[in-house]
């Protein structure tokens, strides 16, 4: 018989999720210089959008050969977990440890918001790899700032600095072909979708040729440094013996209200999950939020089921149902 491990679980059981909750869209990004306030309307219903209202009947499908239990168990969960809600999510649980994989509308696109801030993150690195050097300390500010606060200019100096070529070539390098980056400096319109969040949290989580060991914990500490008013999301319900490495987005537009995006790694001494929420749909930002920590909190108890002590939902922030930056006047994406 195998010993548990930290949290409650057999080694031999343990899962190495990567979850990819994806909440359509997210709130903090589509920068550009001449970005114009406004207060967008609340989306039409999922159902006026043939595409969308088919995401919306999309079913959870969980496989896994060793643990086809824990998979059963996770698909009806999230099934439940968002049932009644108007939000559109995407949802991908992969743990390749334990053979299992779950998804929810996976390679379905919606704007990335600020997550696609963990992608500019990941760019920057590889090319200070690509010059042999290391980061300057703009860069290191820069990036500091982006990560831990969600800084906008930072983002979008970094975003103009390493050029749609350079990014592209990352994308290329880490097999995220699904993704497509927004238009101009609109950083926060990049498609995204749950699979590519999912690649890109494995780059981050697992050792790979695309980022080093030290680039991969440098990245890592930034999200596990994220500032106590960002740090809702997917965090919700994981075990407090897990260091929560997380980084969120939010972004309302005219069409299909706020995108409420969250995506995390969970490390502790014995392995890794992930996890990645992306929504759209959202009448605000706090309806979206809670749609997110539904789903994540049973996704971590499926996970986990022993654990007891666990990291409990976010409080309400003031700063909840205001964009922190402007909304550039793009048409809407549909």
């Amino acid at each position: 018989m195998c010993a548990p491990d930290s949290r409650g679980r057999s080694r031999h059981g343990l899962l190495l999720v990567t979850v990819v909750v994806v909440l359509l869209g997210s709130f903090i990004a589509v920068l550009a210089p001449a970005a114009s306030a406004a207060s967008p309307a609340v989306a039409s219903p999922a159902s006026a959008n043939p595409a969308v209202a088919r995401l919306a009947a999309a079913a959870v499908v969980c496989t896994s050969k060793s643990h086809p239990a824990v998979a059963a168990a996770l698909a009806r969960d999230i099934q439940a977990a968002r049932s009644g809600r108007s939000s559109t999510v995407a949802v991908w649980v992969d743990d390749p440890g334990a053979g299992i994989s779950c998804s929810l509308s996976g390679s379905s696109h919606f704007d990335s918001a600020s997550i696609v801030k963990v992608t500019i993150l990941g760019a920057v690195l590889r090319k200070a790899l690509d010059q042999h050097r290391y980061l300057t300390s703009t860069e290191a500010a820069q990036l500091r700032a982006m990560i831990t606060r969600s800084d906008n200019n930072a983002a979008s100096a970094l975003w103009a600095k390493l050029g749609r070529s350079y990014l592209q070539h990352f994308l290329n390098l880490a097999g995220m072909r699904q993704t497509v980056l927004g238009p101009g400096g609109y950083w926060g319109l990049t498609q995204v979708t749950a699979h590519d969040e999912t690649l890109l949290l494995r780059l981050l989580l697992t050792g790979n040729t695309v980022l080093s060991n030290n680039s991969r914990a440098y990245a890592l500490g930034l999200m596990a440094q994220v500032i106590s008013s960002q740090r809702w999301g997917v965090p919700a319900g994981a075990p407090r013996s897990v260091t929560v490495h997380v980084k969120n987005g939010w972004l309302p537009r005219a069409t299909h209200g706020w995108r409420i995006n969250s995506i995390g790694g969970f490390t502790w001494s014995n392995g890794w999950y992930s996890i990645v929420v992306l929504s759209m749909d959202n009448p605000t930002m706090s309806y979206g939020i809670t749609t997110v920590e539904a789903i994540a909190r049973v996704i971590h108890r499926d996970l986990n089921p022993s654990v007891k002590t666990v990291l409990a939902p976010s409080a309400p922030n003031p700063a909840w149902g205001t964009p922190d930056e402007l909304i550039p006047a793009l048409p809407a994406i549909p």
